[in-house]
């Protein structure tokens, strides 16, 4: 799996796509949490659920399925009053991105299992054949090591530079927008 430092900042910096009406820090806490949400699957091996189980490391928590109601369960629970609009829809498919893109980067690593994207359909485990992210360990003990260090430049090489990349384009983006719009007071 990627780091939850790796899945925290994809879905902080897919939240800066947003106007800034919707982009505030409650967008992106709740985007953060979607990200990081799939690896509470990791309790389960307290309870003696196999890695390769349905409900296992990398299973349904890290499916399309899962990342879509959970999206829609995020946005009903914390914008009520917008899920019904465009902007509701917009909630939803940021939201759900979040938590697939979870399973995405986890498809990337150089460890674990794959991942059942199409759970609850099928339950193959897949990997991209592109995999340049080093595999975090689980458990906080094995992450501070030499281990983690390699992690962590790993993320920072393949996610944490694209993404920063992203963030500047729309801010650039933003600011651009900002100045080109007309002053509603000189278009009466």
């Amino acid at each position: 799996m990627a780091s939850i430092f790796a899945h925290a900042f994809t879905a902080y910096a897919l939240s800066k796509g947003f106007s800034k009406e919707i982009k505030t820090r409650k967008l992106w806490l709740l985007g953060i949490l979607c990200a990081i949400l799939p690896d509470a699957d990791v309790i389960g091996f307290k309870f003696g659920i196999a890695y390769e189980d349905f409900w296992g490391h990398r299973g349904f928590s890290h499916s399309l399925v899962f990342a879509i109601i959970l999206g829609i369960v995020v946005t009903s629970i914390f914008y009520s009053k917008k899920i019904a609009s465009k902007t509701g829809v917009l909630l939803i498919l940021y939201f759900s991105l979040c938590t697939a893109s979870h399973g995405i980067l986890d498809a990337m690593t150089t460890g674990g299992l794959g991942i059942a994207f199409f759970s609850p359909f099928d339950d193959t485990r897949y990997f991209f054949p592109w995999r340049p992210i080093q595999v975090s360990p689980i458990g906080a003990s094995k992450f501070f090591s030499v281990w983690g260090i390699k992690v962590l430049l790993s993320e920072l090489i393949w996610i944490a530079i694209p993404a920063g990349i992203y963030i500047l384009v729309m801010r650039y983006r933003n600011r651009k927008t900002t100045f080109t719009q007309p002053n509603d007071q000189n278009t009466k």
